[in-house]
């Protein structure tokens, strides 16, 4: 395309010298500077192009790239996933919790918050207790809501 354009540049040029009007004529000045601007035009075309180019190159390869990175890093995350699962069991009706003792990964089911007496679940790992639930619990948990509470009202009253 751009080729293109240079050689209709530099028709029109060879045009408008063949033309038999003065050197120093208006219509000649303007129509040489006309002819300029194109070529400059065509110039700055061209290079936009090479810098496109250059510029598709480089995202295809950061593309190429992150694509690399995440099949890897998904991978892994699959395999830990399925390891959990071969383990523990499927994470539906259930949630996780680390053991901050040895961090590993134990899965609760959702049931045992339905019970009535207290509850406890100790790591499998170390056998420290990551959730329990006493009397304490129900005043910690309404502790939490009315903290996460106050910031809402102080925001209403503004």
């Amino acid at each position: 395309m751009v080729e293109d354009l240079k050689a209709r540049v530099s028709y029109l040029r060879g045009f408008a010298e063949g033309l038999e009007m003065g050197e120093e004529s208006k219509e000649q000045k303007i129509l040489h500077r006309v002819i300029d601007l194109l070529e400059e035009m065509t110039d700055e075309i061209e290079q936009l192009r090479v810098d496109f180019e250059e510029l598709f190159e480089y995202t295809e390869t950061i593309d190429d790239d992150l694509t690399a990175m995440e099949e890897d890093f998904y991978e892994d995350e699959d395999e830990d996933y399925d390891e959990l699962e071969d383990e523990y069991g499927d994470y539906e009706g259930g949630f996780s919790v680390e053991c901050p003792n040895c961090r590993e990964i134990v899965v609760v089911p959702d049931n045992i918050l339905d019970s009535e007496s207290s509850i406890e679940v100790t790591c499998p790992g170390c056998g420290e207790a990551v959730l329990f639930d006493d009397e304490e619990w129900d005043a910690e948990m309404e502790e939490l809501l009315e903290e996460g509470e106050e910031p809402e009202e102080k925001q209403e009253d503004r």
